[in-house]
């Protein structure tokens, strides 16, 4: 069985998806990009803060089912420019600590939607 989790504190999905989905003691939750909730204005002043704002929107997904960036353990980063992976990288170990981090991976991509520079999607483990 599956529950629908959704916040009005994270940007409202804009197609046939939800924000995240409980199922099997797991959080899956839907790539984000860097759009601000309390505007639906994006954000890419530079790539470090469009990377703040997709961990934002993924730390808002998290609290509604009671988690945090520590009950992750599976992210998929999609960029548009591996150039940009030092920068990303660098913002990312804000929000994860190095010997608990989660299993990862960074892919450059052709696309993203909205043609952001980069997208989030993370898995968490519900201690329940």
């Amino acid at each position: 069985m599956k529950e629908i989790i959704n916040t009005s504190k994270a940007p409202a999905p804009v197609g046939p998806y939800n924000q995240s989905v409980k199922a099997g003691g797991l959080l899956f939750c839907s790539g984000q990009i860097a759009i601000d909730p309390a505007t639906g204005n994006l954000v890419m002043d530079d790539i470090e803060a469009e990377t703040r704002q997709v961990m934002k929107n993924i730390e808002e997904l998290l609290a509604a089912s009671g988690l945090t960036f520590e009950d992750v353990v599976k992210a998929s980063v999609f960029v548009k420019d591996m150039n940009l992976y030092g920068r990303i990288n660098a913002v990312y170990a804000e929000y994860f600590d190095e010997d608990t981090a989660p299993a990862r991976e960074l892919v450059e991509v052709a696309n993203l939607p909205k043609f952001v520079n980069i997208e989030i999607s993370v898995i968490a483990a519900i201690n329940e």
